[in-house]
Formats: structure tokens, C-alpha cells, sequence
């Protein structure tokens, strides 16, 4: 497991002035867009640009460089980001503690302060923002610790020295009774405690670890662990000023996730630090007791913020009221406004038969001008209704015996012509008026719609009779119950040779032509498809009347009708003749692939011979030339320093050839083939990272499983490639290589940080690509790349590992060869 690098910044000691001085911040940068703030907002933020902000210089979060009177730190930069964001201007008063920072901000003489923690006795007096910076409490060990802090494992004599606030005592005492705690003055006192041995452990928080880098000797410490609890640090804003405090969290809102976390990392992240280096295991049970710590804290979060909301729903409780009053009304206009728009139309009618209200749809319905509906007796828009019918209409509405009356009219239309529309009646009793509220529907397209359906279902059985296949529809009534076949076109006796008729009996269907020896798998599909309602879609043979195999491909569509009545709207597709053009395809590309794989092995072979023969031979060679050339040297040299100088570049010139050959002997097949995949890995790493200054961490097993020399040159050739395209296109700063093996595979994986690409889901169209991708299928293997832009690559190749032993190359040492 692995330890982690804690690193420690040496900052500054901070400034500290005994009354509050005012230090301007050099000019406010450029007004961008706002966030979304309300027209409250936006007016006080126009009238109020410039903002009196206070801090306590503390390390990291606050700072003043005296030399250029300027303040930096933590809350300076989250301030200065907010004020920017809105345009506005900042003016900074610094104080010694935070006690006189506080009364600043009650008092007025400052509008908000950065780094503030919520209390209860602080939310009577201010307002505070969401949280942004969290500032974790670190348990602090020696560094011969083996493992992580597990808190519920210490016993009563290990000391655990800390200055916290009493909260997170508390919190201690009631997670971990069994806890020593010892209480100091100080942090700087806890890591005495802990160096002198009186304390086993040191808890401080991140801020106190940065400012103690420079004034506690920390050499043989580590971070054992996290307390688990953290401060939560907000933006602290006068009461009087609540447009203030939402501007502030709207513009906290604004800033990136990523930038906060930034943010914490650039102030309050130890920097690197050898004496506090920690090993992988460390690291490892860290990040678990972290992901234990993270729930238990939200957890805690979510019971401190329950008893929070309690409290700010007692103090806003006006605000609620009025925010409802302004829903309810806003709610009733758009309830007046979505009657006045419905598409249905509406009439409020009269015992005596006179509209009395009528929205804008009736009025284009029946084609009237607005308002020439309203006063007018209902006669005039449908003549047949006299007074006596509409009186027998209104005791029937009014008695309700039989629910809404609904029944389908007519209307006289203002141009004189008739609207077939739909009438529903309702009584409405409003205050101690009464009213029947007519309401009419047109039903002019329902009607041509019926048609259309009709003429589609007959236009839909005489496409079907001359579809190459069979058209069905299979409908299961009921959840659960029976699916039966509502139609079955007459395509089937061409298919099968059986009539639509007999597929229909029961016992039939077209599961009882599958073929045995997919009569299993076409069940489980079927029964798949009709238990989740999805769509259904197999593909197989079927059996003739003849008895003769046809493949044929199903698809279909599930539907929900009626809320329980589930069809599945299909086709059977006679593909027959595709199929066996596919199959024989299939069969033709395995062939290509084996004489692929033959070409590579027999190429393979070819260069390993030829890296021999260039070794063997052109390495004699070049040997009895250089000897020739210094016994010549050694016997005429001294006669003429011309010749001698000549003799000396025909042996540099000589060595120069003997390099170029051993480079293309390796280019052709590198012997380090030999010594094993492992040995040929690292080397092929070593040599990338010396040419393209990129760092390579190569992980590989000592006792690597047998593998035949075709597929370790094979991996070998895939990672060649795979580094050649780092090199060109990734722009990466180090590469991840690592080999192992997992379930009966030999697993190779090649990982680079660079900018990453789109995979596409189709055939890659690299040639790089294609040959690594064809070189696992020679290989019976299989390579699988994710990447994404920005996020690096990931290149995994998987090749099994059986008996099955591929030739072997020319020029490879097997066991049986001689040395």
C-alpha cells in the first residue's frame, strides 16, 4: 500500500498590527457578466460598489507583503474573485484577533469578512454564505507507524494531543470513549507533546500545518489519518445588509467546484516535504479511512443542518408567508391564464340560458369577435336548444345523478355553417350564484382521424400481403396472462409453407418452428421481451414444412395500450440468402485473418534471420577490417602522420558502421527478445523515455507465466506501437506500462496523462490502430482503448494464456537450441 507525500510550505510569519489599519487593494479588475440576482439585487448592487472588507492575518489565509502594502492569502483571493465577478471595489482593514474582527462587522465599520465559522450566537448578529473552503482537522504520527490510524484501536495509554474547539471534543468523547485525549494551549504544543514522547499522536488542522512548517522541527513525522470532522468556512455579512449576503452566495454559486478545490490545494495543501514522506501502504488505508470519514461526516452535516434549517425557518418564517401569498397569486393568473388559452372551449351559462363568461377559445371556435359571445342566450349557437331542453339539462346537472353530462352536437358557426363538436355539462355553484359551465370540444379532426385509421388499417393489410415475410401482432390482454396472435398476414405459406390459419392454433406460433438447437434461446428472448414489455428482436432458423432450415430475422415493437394491454408490433424478415452470403463471408475472413497471422509469423522470421546474419556476418566482417586497419596503424603510422591520421577515421568510421548495424540487427528484432517479454518491456521503456524525454513507469511480474515467442514478439510489436504514438500525437508527460496475469490471460496495458481523443465505436481508422487491434486477433486475443479529450489513454491488450504454442521465429533460443 502506498504512503503519502505530505509537503509542507514554508510561508512567511504573518503581520500582525495592535489597532485595525485600512490597506486599499490595488485597482478592481474588469465588471464581467453578473450572476442571476433578483431587481432588489440589482439595484443595491448598482448604488453599493465599493465593499469594506475584514480579515485576520492569520497564515495561509491572510497576509500582508509590507513591502508592497498589498494583502494576499486564501480569503484575499476568494474576495477578490467575488468583487471582481460583480465589478465592484474592495477595501481591506486587517486585525490582530478575532474577536476585534467581529466587532468591526456588529458595529458597521466593515460590510463583510472572509473565513468566518457559523455559530448560533453569530446568526443573531450576522449572515453567513454557504460554505466554500473546508479546513480538515490531520492526526499527526511518527513515521515508523506501519498503518493508518485506526482511532477505535488505541488504547487508553496512547495519548492523542490536541487544541480544538470543543465541539470536536465532544465529538471525540462520544465516537471513541476509549480515547486519551490531552488538552494544550497551543498546536505548536501538541507536536512537542508528540516529538517528546508524552503523546502518541498530534492532531492540527491543515492552516496550523502550514504555519508550523517553519517553526516546529517536523523530521520523522507523517500524517497518520483524518479526524474525520472539519471547519466549515464562510463569508461572514452584516445583518442590515441582507442584498449583500445573496449577492455573495450567488456568486459563490458562480465559482467552479474545480477553482474552490484549487483554491484549498494552493493555501492549505502541505507542499512536498522529504521528511514527510509516506509509503504505498499508508496512502491506501488512508483513502479508506478517508471514504469512512467523508460518511460519517455527512451524516453528521446532514443532523447539524436539520437543526440549522429548524432555526432559519423560525427567523424567515414572515419571508415564507409572502413568497407563498406572491405564489398563490402569480398561481391564479396563470390558472385565469391558462382558461383564457385552453384549446377547449369554455362557457359559464345561466339558469336562463345567457353566457355569462366565455374564453377565447370558444369565441374562435364558433367565430366570434372578442366578447360578442358574452350576454347572448345559448340558442344562438345551437337553435335546437329551446328553453324547456336547456331547463331539463340544468335540473339533470344540478341533481348530478349520473355524473357530467356528455354528448356529441352541433354548432352554428358565426358564418353560418355547422361545428361538430363534443358537449360537456357541469353545474358550478360559485358564492350564491349558479352556474352550468358548458364545455365544447372540437371533434372535426377526431372524425377525420377515425377515417385516416380506418383507411391506414386498410391500406396496412394490403401492404402486408406483399411484404417478403410475415407481419404480426402479438397482444397479451392482461399483465401476466396469455400473448395470442391478433394478426398474422398470409406472407407465412410462402415463408413456411403454413397458412396464417394453423400458426394461429394453439400449440403452434412460431416457436414451434424454431430449430431444436435454438428452441432455447428463442425462448429466453420471447419470454424476456414479453415479461419486461420491451422490444423483442432475434435472429435464427426456422424450420419449413419440408423440414428444410430458412434463417429469418424478427423484430418487434412493445406497446402499452390501455395501461395494461401490451402488443408488440413486428415483422419476420426472410433472410435466408443473406445469411449464408454472411456466413460464407465469416468463414472467408477467418481464412484471411489465419493467412495474416501466418505472413507476420513467416515476416517475423524472415528478420530475425536477417538480424543474425547482420550481426553474425557484417560483425566479422567489420571486426577483421578494424584489426587490419590498427595492425596497419601499428606498423606504417609512424612513417607518415598523414596515414596515421587517415587510419584513425577509417577506425572511427569503422565503429560508427559497427553501431549501425547492431541498431538495425535490433530494429529488425531486438535480443533482448530473448532474455524474456518482462526484460524486453523494461528495455523498450528505458530506450523510449532517454529519446522522448518522457517518463515511463513499467510494472511487471518476477515469474512471468510461459508464453510462446510469437505472441511475447507480438506484445512486444503492439507496445512499440502503441509508444510510437505516444510520442507523436498524445503529448503526455509519463507513461503507466503494465503487465500481469488475470483469469488464464496474459494482460498488457499502456497508460499515458497526454490530451486523450475520441474512441470511435466503429473500426478505427488509423493504421496504427488497425495493425495493433489485427495483431491481438492473431493472437486470439482481444484490445480495448478508452480515452477521452483531455483525460489521457488507456490501451489494454488481453491474450490468453493456454497450451497452445504459435511458431516461433527464426533466430529466437528455445530450450532445445544450443547455446
Amino acid at each position: 500500500m502506498l504512503r503519502i507525500l505530505l509537503i509542507f510550505l514554508l510561508l512567511s510569519l504573518p503581520v500582525r498590527a495592535d489597532e485595525p489599519q485600512e490597506l486599499v487593494r490595488p485597482g478592481a479588475g474588469q465588471q464581467q457578466e453578473l450572476p442571476r440576482l433578483d431587481a432588489v439585487q440589482q439595484q443595491w448592487l448598482g448604488a453599493h460598489l465599493q465593499w469594506r472588507a475584514g480579515v485576520v492575518l492569520e497564515v495561509p489565509f491572510a497576509q500582508l507583503d509590507e513591502r508592497k502594502r498589498q494583502l494576499y492569502g486564501a480569503h484575499i483571493e476568494l474576495t477578490e474573485q467575488l468583487a471582481d465577478l460583480y465589478g465592484a471595489r474592495l477595501s481591506w482593514q486587517y486585525f490582530s484577533t478575532q474577536t476585534e474582527l467581529e466587532q468591526a462587522l456588529d458595529a458597521g465599520r466593515i460590510d463583510l469578512a472572509p473565513g468566518q465559522t457559523q455559530t448560533a450566537d453569530g446568526l443573531r448578529s450576522r449572515l453567513y454564505s454557504e460554505p466554500y473552503l473546508r479546513v480538515a482537522y490531520l492526526v499527526l504520527g511518527e513515521r515508523r507507524e506501519p498503518v493508518a490510524l485506526d482511532l477505535e484501536r488505541l488504547g487508553r495509554h496512547e495519548a492523542l494531543a490536541l487544541d480544538v474547539p470543543d465541539s470536536v471534543i465532544d465529538y471525540l468523547a462520544s465516537n471513541y470513549p476509549s480515547l486519551q485525549l490531552v488538552r494544550v494551549r497551543r498546536p505548536q504544543d501538541a507536536v512537542h507533546a508528540l516529538l517528546s514522547g508524552r503523546a502518541r499522536y498530534a492532531v492540527v488542522d491543515e492552516a496550523q500545518l502550514v504555519q508550523m512548517a517553519r517553526e516546529v522541527e517536523l523530521e520523522g513525522l507523517t500524517i497518520a489519518g483524518d479526524l474525520g470532522v472539519s471547519q466549515l468556512l464562510r463569508v461572514a455579512t452584516r445583518r442590515d445588509l441582507p442584498q449583500l449576503a445573496g449577492i455573495i452566495d450567488a456568486g459563490l454559486l458562480e465559482i467552479p467546484a474545480k477553482q474552490l478545490d484549487q483554491l484549498h490545494r494552493r493555501w492549505l495543501q502541505p507542499p512536498s516535504h522529504s521528511r514527510l514522506q509516506q509509503d504505498l501502504s499508508l496512502w491506501r488505508t488512508l483513502s479508506q479511512l478517508l471514504l469512512i470519514s467523508l460518511v460519517i461526516s455527512l451524516v453528521m452535516l446532514f443532523i447539524v443542518r436539520r437543526k440549522v434549517d429548524g432555526l432559519e425557518s423560525r427567523l424567515l418564517a414572515a419571508r415564507r408567508e409572502v413568497e407563498l401569498r406572491d405564489s398563490s397569486m402569480e398561481e391564479l393568473r396563470l390558472a385565469q391564464f391558462s382558461i383564457d388559452h385552453s384549446t377547449v372551449g369554455i362557457l359559464w351559462v345561466n339558469w336562463d340560458s345567457h353566457v355569462r363568461y366565455a374564453n377565447e377559445a370558444v369565441e374562435r371556435m364558433l367565430g366570434y369577435a372578442s366578447g360578442e359571445v358574452v350576454g347572448r342566450p345559448l340558442s344562438d349557437f345551437k337553435p335546437d336548444l329551446h328553453m324547456d331542453n336547456w331547463l331539463t339539462l340544468w335540473r339533470q346537472a344540478r341533481a348530478g345523478d349520473c355524473g357530467p353530462l356528455n354528448f356529441e352536437t352541433q354548432y352554428l358557426h358565426a358564418d353560418g355553417s355547422l361545428l361538430q363538436a363534443e358537449m360537456s355539462l357541469s353545474f358550478l355553484r360559485y358564492g350564491k350564484r349558479e352556474y352550468l359551465v358548458v364545455f365544447i370540444t372540437d371533434v372535426t379532426e377526431r372524425h377525420r382521424a377515425l377515417a385516416a385509421l380506418e383507411e391506414s388499417e386498410n391500406r396496412l393489410r394490403s401492404v402486408s400481403a406483399n411484404v417478403p415475410g410475415v407481419v404480426f401482432r402479438l397482444e397479451r390482454p392482461v399483465y401476466g396472462g396469455p400473448a395470442e396472435f391478433a394478426f398474422l398476414s398470409d406472407g407465412s405459406e410462402s415463408l413456411v409453407g403454413y397458412p396464417a390459419a394453423s400458426l394461429r392454433q394453439p400449440g403452434w406460433g412460431i416457436f414451434g418452428l424454431v430449430h431444436p438447437e435454438e428452441r432455447e434461446a428463442y425462448r429466453r428472448i420471447q419470454t424476456l421481451a414479453l415479461d419486461s414489455h420491451s422490444d423483442w428482436h432475434w435472429q435464427g432458423r426456422l424450420l419449413t414444412r419440408s423440414g428444410e432450415p430458412r434463417w429469418v430475422d424478427i423484430k418487434a415493437i412493445a406497446r402499452v395500450l390501455d395501461g395494461q394491454r401490451v402488443v408488440w408490433d413486428g415483422i419476420v424478415w426472410d433472410i435466408h440468402d443473406n445469411k449464408q452470403i454472411e456466413l460464407a463471408l465469416a468463414e472467408s475472413r477467418e481464412q484471411l485473418r489465419d493467412l495474416a497471422a501466418h505472413l507476420e509469423s513467416v515476416r517475423e522470421e524472415e528478420k530475425a534471420h536477417i538480424a543474425r546474419e547482420v550481426h553474425d556476418e557484417f560483425g566479422q566482417v567489420l571486426t577483421g577490417i578494424k584489426l587490419e586497419t590498427s595492425m596497419c596503424e601499428y606498423s606504417y603510422g609512424n612513417l607518415d602522420p598523414g596515414l596515421s591520421e587517415r587510419l584513425a577515421n577509417m577506425k572511427r568510421q569503422i565503429t560508427h558502421l559497427f553501431q549501425l548495424v547492431r541498431d538495425l540487427a535490433t530494429a529488425l528484432r531486438p535480443p533482448i527478445l530473448d532474455a524474456g517479454l518482462a526484460s524486453a518491456i523494461e528495455w523498450q521503456a528505458r530506450r523510449f523515455e532517454a529519446r522522448s524525454q518522457i517518463s515511463c513507469l513499467v510494472e511487471v511480474p518476477e515469474q512471468l507465466p510461459a508464453l510462446s515467442d510469437a505472441r511475447a514478439t507480438g506484445l512486444f510489436r503492439i507496445l512499440q506501437e502503441a509508444l510510437t504514438n505516444i510520442s507523436r500525437h498524445a503529448a503526455a508527460q509519463s507513461v503507466h506500462i503494465r503487465l500481469c496475469a488475470e483469469a488464464g490471460t496474459l494482460c498488457l496495458s499502456i497508460s499515458d496523462d497526454g490530451r486523450g481523443f475520441v474512441v470511435d465505436g466503429e473500426r478505427p481508422r488509423s493504421f496504427g490502430l488497425v495493425g495493433m487491434h489485427e495483431r491481438a486477433l492473431m493472437m486470439s486475443g482481444s484490445l480495448h482503448i478508452d480515452s477521452q479529450p483531455g483525460e489521457g489513454t488507456t490501451l489494454t491488450v488481453r491474450v490468453p494464456l493456454d497450451n497452445l504454442q504459435l511458431p516461433a521465429p527464426a533466430g529466437a533460443i528455445t530450450p532445445g537450441d544450443s547455446a
